[in-house]
């Protein structure tokens, strides 16, 4: 018993990222002070998040918040939230593939999905995008199980595979695959693509910013090249159709280049600091990329078409995008469920309209 607001919660690594998962019935319906409630939980305002349970990397400051399904031929809804601890910001723009991995079993154990014998069928409803994504998850006997001798890059060990699958992805934020009309636009003298599938995203040469894009993270860190990159980042937000994407965490931005045995190497943003593996929804839209023609990426690689694999190589080894007719993009994850119970807000965090109710 103390003065805090205490709220049921599952902390989960869905693919390479972390983070808390709510019942959206357990927190407030509007969205202010739902997210007053993330920041006091994540430790909003602080770098290191150090008065909540964020961290100092944008791969452990997401919240997945899932219900009931709101649409027709959906099981649930997932809302995913990027919290910026540093700027107390709590960004709802997105959608993330990687925590998307750990909605189905998260839905099962939590008793929105029926289980049935080996694998269940998931289908997800992301209220950031209103796209529906569907996700296999192993359940043998009828009970989700998490250990498997499935592998991703960027987690040690071994899990249960889950795959997930993105059809029509195209135009998730803006309707359009490509919202600017055009597969190349040239801001400040280089070129991007600016492409929507599955994630808005910027993509960029490695080379025209003087980088090889075999890089590890820290060598990002410059600030020259963080401000550069920026400025090409909310001018291509802009034309996207973002006139506020300086305060979003789309687009995108993502190095390319030339890669030996995969299609690809990337390095993906999100937006200021470099990933230190790769977004699921990141990778759908760099993979439709490479088979639509005229963007950057398809000129890199050569023509491809569905079915096809596209491997991209990033920071900690390798992610396949299948894509298949339809169109279809699949990838396959994993995902664990760390810790259950109750997490804390300050009720002077919180508004009065909250604890009144």
């Amino acid at each position: 018993m103390n003065d805090q607001i205490a709220i049921p919660c599952v902390v989960m690594r869905g693919g390479t990222s972390r983070g808390p998962f709510f019942l959206a019935c357990d927190l407030p319906a509007d969205p202010s002070s739902r997210d007053a409630v993330l920041l006091s939980v994540m430790g909003g305002g602080h770098d290191l998040g150090i008065d909540g349970i964020g961290g100092d990397n944008a791969v452990i400051n997401k919240v997945a918040i899932i219900g009931p399904a709101t649409v027709p031929g959906a099981d649930v809804d997932y809302l995913f939230a990027q919290v910026r601890v540093r700027e107390g910001i709590v960004d709802t723009s997105p959608n993330c593939g990687n925590m998307l991995a750990a909605v189905g079993p998260f839905a099962i154990e939590a008793g929105l999905v029926a289980a049935t014998a080996d694998r269940t069928h998931v289908r997800i409803h992301n209220v950031n995008t209103g796209k529906l994504i569907d996700a296999k998850v192993a359940t043998p006997g009828g009970r989700v199980t998490y250990e498997g001798e499935a592998r991703i890059d960027g987690v040690p060990g071994t899990a249960a595979p889950i795959e997930l699958s993105f059809p029509n992805a195209a135009g998730a934020r803006t309707g359009r695959l490509l919202p600017t009309g055009r597969p190349v636009d040239r801001i400040g003298g280089i070129d991007v693509t600016c492409i929507d599938a599955a994630m808005p995203v910027m993509l960029v040469r490695a080379a025209d910013l003087g980088w090889t894009g075999r890089e590890a993270p820290p060598a990002f860190a410059d600030g020259a090249f963080r401000g550069r990159l920026e400025h090409l980042r909310i001018e291509a937000g802009r034309r996207m159709g973002f006139p506020d994407s300086a305060s979003m965490v789309i687009p995108k931005p993502v190095l390319i280049a030339p890669a030996s045995g995969a299609t690809l190497n990337v390095r993906y943003f999100m937006p200021h600091d470099c990933h230190s593996a790769l977004a699921v929804t990141g990778a759908v839209a760099i993979a439709t990329a490479c088979v639509t023609p005229g963007t950057i990426a398809a000129e890199m690689v050569g023509w491809l078409a569905p079915p096809v694999p596209i491997t991209l190589a990033h920071p900690s080894g390798r992610l396949v995008v299948r894509l298949e007719p339809g169109p279809v993009a699949r990838v396959q994850r994993t995902a664990r469920r760390i810790l259950e119970g109750h997490v804390f807000a300050r009720r002077s965090h919180v508004p009065h309209s909250v604890l009144a109710a």
